[in-house]
């Protein structure tokens, strides 16, 4: 009798990543619902108010999502133009950091909401987007050689935390740059 190998492509691989993704996604909702919102959070920091610095460093995590794109298509070789892999694990972990505080702003100061859709959207969008970025990060560890990792997981995944950040930005920056105006 021989041992079989384990089928590449398979769903087991990824079934930690989506654990731990969805128990990232699920402790930020009841956490955002269950905290009683103090209204404050983060300073503005060199911004005219907190509404103001989240929406330009949801922009700039916005922005390096297109670089994100950009330079896994390069990578991946689907485009022609040659972009070092640095390039994309640097403009993640930029764009990462620049969402940290307006992720803390939203869950602290404000909670997980829904009596306005376009902000109930928006608070859900919030929680997927961590919990997929949770489980992209924890697939890579397993997408090495013989891993078993699907060849779609990683795309999958940084394309669903990609839509999650348009979609963020667009129930977010850009509401507060058309409605608002655009404020430093």
């Amino acid at each position: 009798m021989t041992a079989v190998e384990p089928r590449r492509g398979g769903l087991t691989p990824l079934l930690v990543p989506f654990l731990i993704g969805g128990l990232v996604m699920v402790a930020l909702g009841v956490y955002g619902r269950a905290h009683t919102p103090t209204g404050f959070a983060v300073g503005p920091a060199g911004f005219s108010g907190a509404l103001a610095m989240k929406s330009w460093l949801t922009t700039g995590a916005f922005v390096l999502a297109f670089v994100q794109v950009i330079s896994a298509l390069s990578m991946w070789g689907k485009i022609r133009i040659r972009i070092h892999p640095a390039v994309h694990r640097w403009s993640g972990r930029l764009a990462f950091v620049l969402t940290v505080p307006v992720a803390f702003h939203c869950l602290y100061a404000l909670g997980l909401q829904y009596d306005v859709p376009r902000v109930m959207i928006h608070s859900l969008l919030g929680c997927f987007f961590y919990g997929v970025f949770t489980a992209k990060l924890l697939a890579i560890s397993w997408s090495r050689p013989k891993s078993g990792l699907p060849g779609w997981a990683l795309p999958v995944l940084g394309g669903l935390a990609f839509t999650a950040l348009v979609g963020l930005w667009l129930t977010s920056s850009f509401w507060f740059f058309t409605t608002i105006g655009v404020k430093v």
